[in-house]
């Protein structure tokens, strides 16, 4: 029988390493043919504003690769890191507050949500004007617009715990430290997991605006610098740069696992195995 167990269990991780590998297929083939079309619609182009694809990729290599990798590219992970991290604590810790005291998510309803309707562009000239041109400034800014996602997502995800499992809990009479760690936080981590990839998405925006308009490095001012030169392809260069970071830290492929976990259900069955 054990035998027969794990031959199962081989059958099936090698299914799933298979459909993996065949999503992942699917995936990256319509972006190859839009590349391969590109670089030979490209390939005799004399325009100054649309150089070849070939000319943008040497581009590429030179800047992000050697000359600006560690003056720039480095310092805008760095920033875009710091402040996401920054607005994960924060948005996980207010909403797990929120979602589990409603009275006091009702009496600051209305100041969140004026808050949250301010547009995060709409921010940068008054932190600009209070922190001036800097590392602190662009993660302040990432902050103010990236911790909404997580917050919401918090206090959405604490709220859609099933009450039976919470009755349970109190029927077992698990303290509260070992139910927020072990039943609240993993029931909504599919949901915090989300939002912190919609934030991602929100604090890539957010560092090349700030870096726009009020920076002395990174690829946002490379790229400002790049077009204000005319260094059109060094100008594509970094665009691509941004869709390919933003790609690979938002891959639709990043939280499968978590998102399609139940974490209610994985909850109950640990304290019903615990406690049995």
């Amino acid at each position: 029988m054990a035998l027969l167990a794990s031959h199962s269990r081989h059958r099936m991780s090698t299914r799933s390493v298979g459909a993996r590998l065949g999503w992942l297929g699917l995936e990256l083939a319509l972006p190859v043919v839009l590349i391969a079309t590109w670089w030979v619609a490209s390939s005799g182009s004399t325009s100054l504003y649309f150089p070849p694809l070939s000319a943008i990729m040497s581009s590429f290599v030179d800047v992000w690769l050697f000359s600006h990798f560690a003056s720039d590219f480095l310092p805008s992970v760095e920033h875009l890191g710091e402040g996401f991290l920054l607005a994960t604590v924060l948005g996980v810790l207010v909403g797990l507050i929120l979602g589990l005291a409603p009275v006091i998510a009702d009496a600051v309803a209305p100041v969140l949500e004026f808050l949250r309707a301010l547009p995060g562009v709409a921010l940068v000239p008054a932190v600009l004007l209070l922190l001036g041109i800097g590392a602190k400034m662009q993660v302040v800014v990432i902050v103010s617009a990236t911790v909404w996602p997580i917050l919401l997502n918090t206090v959405d995800g604490v709220r859609g715990i099933d009450p039976v499992v919470n009755d349970v809990a109190r029927a077992y009479r698990i303290r509260f430290s070992d139910r927020l760690l072990r039943m609240v936080i993993r029931s909504a981590s599919p949901q915090i997991v989300a939002g912190m990839r919609t934030a991602l998405s929100i604090g890539i925006i957010m560092i090349v605006f700030s870096e726009l308009v009020g920076s002395t490095n990174g690829i946002g001012f490379q790229l400002l610098q790049a077009q204000r030169s005319f260094a059109i392809s060094e100008m594509w260069a970094s665009m691509i740069l941004f869709g390919l970071l933003g790609y690979l830290l938002t891959s639709p492929s990043a939280d499968s696992n978590v998102s399609s976990w139940d974490g209610t259900a994985a909850c109950a069955k640990h304290w019903t195995r615990g406690n049995t």
